[in-house]
């Protein structure tokens, strides 16, 4: 079998994201300030190796909605838009702090599905991207909850950090989740799911497995992995999901370790991130 893992050690422009569940304390769904702490480290540390790293962080809402005293996160669409507000500014004053430890600059890009789907909002976002990157800044992307709308929001971070992978011509794509990969069944109710370690090729298997896989926290369940899974690999990004128990995984996956789900890249000829915008899936 070929060693797909072995390439992700010269990954150079890598986008990470991670899930609400992943920061929070399961218990008060306060931040797991501790986490973040390994997380900012590490991320300073993989640009001090010459690399180019994207965050994008979910927990604005959840930020929010605790400072406001929510005590479960709210579904009305304007209270959650209030808490985005709130949250957005607070998760990012946490951010700047900790990458000011490390004497890195971190910068705020909120995005909606409007800056994807308008030419001149999509050409100026990639180079705002490009330009930080180059001046040594981390980028931390969010979807700005605050102004999207039902039409014109992208749902659940997985899809947003793949379009931005894809937006950015970005080599991997890492994926933080509650669970350690894609299984072949929900491991939080079946004792016979099985870890699939790596996908090569897309069928309805796959997709079927998505659907009877789910992330237990947040926005983001398998199925819109997968969905982030074929954006990403069509673009010609490997993607991989893996746990965020420990953030010291993002080291593994760079050094090639067998961790999590590997999605092998596999660019599509006359690439179009538009036809991805609604669905994730090509036609």
């Amino acid at each position: 079998m070929k060693d797909y893992r072995s390439n992700l050690r010269d990954a150079k422009r890598i986008v990470i994201k991670i899930g609400t569940s992943t920061i929070t304390h399961q218990e008060t769904g306060g931040l797991n300030l501790v986490k973040l702490e390994k997380l900012v480290r590490i991320l300073t540390d993989l640009r001090n190796q010459g690399k180019e790293v994207v965050l994008v962080s979910s927990g604005a809402i959840n930020v929010g909605r605790k400072a406001l005293g929510f005590k479960t996160r709210p579904y009305e669409k304007t209270i959650k838009q209030a808490c985005a507000a709130v949250g957005q500014s607070r998760l990012m004053m946490v951010y700047q702090k900790l990458f000011a430890e490390y004497n890195q600059i971190p910068a705020q890009i909120l995005m909606t599905k409007y800056t994807m789907i308008n030419d001149l909002n999509r050409y100026n976002a990639r180079n705002t991207f490009n330009e930080l990157i180059s001046m040594g800044v981390i980028p931390i992307v969010n979807e700005n909850d605050t102004v999207a709308t039902d039409e014109l929001e992208f749902g659940d971070n997985d899809s947003l950090s793949a379009l931005v992978c894809a937006l950015i011509n970005a080599d991997l794509l890492i994926l933080l989740s509650d669970i350690e990969g894609m299984y072949t069944d929900d491991p939080h109710t079946s004792p016979d799911a099985r870890l699939i370690e790596l996908v090569d090729t897309f069928d309805k298997s796959i997709y079927e497995m998505g659907k009877n896989t789910s992330s237990s926290v947040g926005t983001g369940g398998m199925s819109a992995k997968i969905a982030a899974a074929k954006i990403a690999t069509d673009s010609g990004a490997n993607m991989v999901i893996a746990s965020g128990n420990d953030m010291e995984i993002i080291e593994s996956v760079l050094r090639g370790d067998n961790v999590g789900t590997l999605f092998v890249a596999h660019a599509v000829k006359n690439f179009d991130l538009l036809r991805y915008l609604n669905t994730g899936r090509e036609d």
